[in-house]
């Protein structure tokens, strides 16, 4: 699927780019007052509160924790997991760069989010004796697919800042749907556990996406990767249970969430 996605995307950056637009990548902005979209940290379960259990502080810092027998998991599963860690930290590098370039704080506290879920997966390539990719440089990775859609995504999200927004929408997309189609591979509960609470994270995201770019362009996000279909219901879908939590006293307090613009999310 990320080939396909990658040459979805290599298609319309060519298009972006013939039509005038300069890309000068990494470089930070020069305007100032760039008005943030976001306020305060990034709010969320710890990741122990994801796996129900303790784990790692931290990626590619090598601590160990002590975890229970685990079963053993199928080479479709082990895979999975692997490529899930590099898909969140994709993530989690493209958001950023793209906070370097523009400043703007949805950014770093979706960045911050997805250093989490990076460590929730990092608690189940433990617990199966998996270990984690060697490259944790930032915007290096071993899987070849990650690492030229990295490149692409930072290309197009220094176009605009709306372009960034909508970078962030795909990638979210993207990771919603990777998640469904792994979560259809296991059985193993634990798993099951950590990628949906992925999923949810990831729902936020790309709500919190959609909804900085009306802020700051008055333009309607439209989805990359799923269909129109797909993507109101998840939308509808985050917006009913946001509206739940507020009315029992849990939902995000000073308007953040979907529907204040903010990206604090788990």
């Amino acid at each position: 699927m990320i080939k396909k996605i990658l040459f979805g995307l290599l298609a319309l950056a060519f298009i972006i780019i013939t039509t005038g637009c300069s890309v000068e990548a990494y470089q930070p902005a020069q305007a100032a007052g760039n008005e943030d979209l976001t306020a305060g940290p990034a709010q969320g379960p710890a990741p122990a509160a994801i796996v129900g259990s303790t784990v790692s502080q931290g990626y590619g810092q090598g601590r160990q924790t002590t975890l229970a027998a685990a079963g053993e998991l199928s080479e479709e599963e082990a895979a999975g997991l692997l490529f899930m860690f590099e898909e969140e930290k994709l993530a989690h590098d493209v958001y950023l760069k793209l906070y370097e370039q523009w400043g703007t704080t949805i950014f770093q506290n979706i960045a911050n989010s997805e250093s989490t879920h990076m460590q929730a997966i990092q608690y189940l390539l433990e617990r199966y004796g998996l270990g984690i990719p060697d490259t944790l440089q930032v915007g290096v990775f071993t899987d070849p697919d990650l690492q030229a859609l990295y490149t692409e995504l930072i290309v197009r999200g220094s176009l605009s800042l709306a372009e960034a927004l909508k970078v962030g929408g795909a990638i979210e997309e993207i990771d919603i749907l990777d998640l469904q189609e792994r979560l259809a591979q296991t059985n193993n509960a634990d798993i099951q556990r950590v990628y949906n609470s992925l999923l949810r994270g990831s729902t936020n995201h790309l709500s919190a996406f959609a909804n900085a770019l009306f802020n700051q362009s008055g333009e309607t996000y439209q989805p990359q990767f799923m269909s129109l279909e797909e993507y109101q219901a998840i939308v509808s879908g985050f917006s009913r249970g946001s509206a739940g939590r507020s009315q029992s006293g849990q939902g995000s307090q000073g308007g953040q969430g979907f529907r204040g613009g903010q990206g604090s999310t788990p």
